[in-house]
């Protein structure tokens, strides 16, 4: 039951996640400007973790000592790259479909790959590598990169925003697993979302006043909130002791079909069947990388 219960929880999580880029751009289809959104996003992520945390995290603050003034920077500074994720990938899939945008952003698989053998100076072990390759392929196959003459056939605008947008990712996953990990989770999610909310400011800066809009706000922006900032960092910190890590990437991988099938079905974004292998190559990727190896007698 108890395994049941980590599966479900870092599913929802991962489904969160994959509704998110389908909300904002039924948003900006409907005028709203990414800049607001994204502000809206971590101000209310902000607000609702405030309230989470002097309703539940009372215990757990008392269960350490508090952040000191180094922790909480580092914190706010890993939360930087989760802001920067945001802002890219929703510029990314204003010009291209969101169904490419979140293949994109997956590129995070081996760029964590490289970024950890680069950090621990250590060359990663062949499976990663071949994973790497295959995440490759499938990306090619996936993106339709290429149009029939061999010429580029997605806006490049929107590749370059959504590889900027799955390199800061790979900042935010490999943070997250190392930065001040004695602290609660809902005190940890706190500071590094005011961390987003302040390179959102300097992003976007005065046009945040020039694009202000308080119905995008209150709206999409809680929305986007509730779906990005908010329940997939609680779902997935309480299922994945409860999964593994191995087990829990494997489920977390859903996030990439949920977006698809999501922007299908409310984006009438379409899907062709040379698409879906190369998602299917990717998730193979993962499944090879995250599942348990037995051991050797």
């Amino acid at each position: 039951m108890g395994q049941l219960k980590g599966i479900l929880l870092v599913a929802a999580g991962a489904c969160s996640y994959g509704v998110l880029a389908t909300f904002v751009k039924m948003a900006t289809n409907n005028g709203g400007h990414i800049g607001n959104l994204t502000l809206g996003q971590f101000v209310w992520g902000i607000l609702i973790l405030f309230i989470l945390r002097l309703l539940f995290g009372g215990k757990a603050k008392k269960a350490v000592a508090p952040a000191s003034l180094k922790e909480k920077g580092q914190l706010l500074l890993a939360g930087t790259a989760m802001g920067l994720t945001s802002t890219f990938y929703y510029l990314a899939i204003q010009y291209i479909p969101v169904s490419v945008g979140i293949i994109l952003l997956m590129q995070a698989i081996w760029m964590g790959i490289l970024l950890e053998a680069i950090l621990e100076r250590k060359f990663p072990p062949f499976i990663k590598i071949m994973a790497a390759a295959i995440v490759l392929v499938g990306t090619f196959l996936a993106t339709g990169i290429l149009g029939q003459e061999g010429s580029l056939s997605l806006d490049w605008r929107g590749l370059a925003f959504g590889l900027a947008a799955a390199s800061s990712y790979t900042v935010t996953l490999y943070s997250s697993n190392r930065v001040v990990l004695r602290l609660p989770n809902l005190e940890r999610s706190y500071f590094m979302v005011w961390g987003g909310l302040i390179i959102t400011v300097l992003f976007w800066n005065l046009s945040l006043i020039d694009n202000f809009g308080w119905a995008d706000f209150a709206s999409w922006g809680l929305l986007i909130a509730v779906f990005g900032t908010v329940l997939p960092p609680i779902l997935l910190n309480e299922g994945m002791p409860i999964t593994g890590t191995g087990l829990g990437s494997i489920i977390a991988s859903m996030e990439i079909p949920v977006s698809i099938l999501f922007a299908y079905v409310l984006l009438n974004e379409q899907v062709g069947g040379l698409q879906w292998l190369g998602v299917g190559l990717i998730l193979a990727a993962v499944f090879w990388i995250n599942w348990p190896k037995k051991a050797k007698a």
